[in-house]
């Protein structure tokens, strides 16, 4: 079932880098986002209240709470830069580099996660950086 959403996930990503091209024109990056950062927000919690997962939350631990605000930093700062470089540059271009972001994921998970690096992973991550600097270049 996860691949489902993660192809599902993929999609959305594509989608949404596309609408976004097309709705930043002639509008400040930072804005654009905030707008962004407002629909999803909307959204994340209609859903968890349709769930009825709202009183979870007086059970999050401290520790889990300050990773989930670091990451929402994270997320933020991406968003930020992501909106810039989509508006200067072109989608075909911007979207290959920010998802070598892929690539960082990996390595970040074998350093931090301390996740088993596999041949699997190098090859593929190989394959990905390579085809990342044949887009952009």
């Amino acid at each position: 079932m996860w691949i489902i959403y993660a192809l599902l996930s993929a999609f959305f990503a594509a989608l949404t880098s596309i609408l976004a091209k097309i709705g930043i024109e002639n509008i400040n990056s930072n804005l654009a986002t905030a707008i962004r950062t407002i629909v999803v927000l909307i959204m994340s919690w209609t859903i968890v209240f349709i769930n009825g997962k709202h009183n979870g939350i007086i059970n999050i631990e401290h520790k889990n709470l300050i990773f989930l605000i670091l990451s929402g930093i994270a997320t933020g700062l991406s968003w930020l830069c992501y909106y810039r470089a989509l508006q200067i540059g072109e989608a075909s271009k911007v979207i290959p580099i920010d998802k070598f972001s892929l690539v960082i994921g990996m390595i970040l998970a074998f350093i931090v996660l301390k996740e088993t690096i596999t041949i699997k992973t190098i090859i593929g991550g190989t394959l990905i950086t390579i085809g990342t600097f044949v887009l952009i270049f």
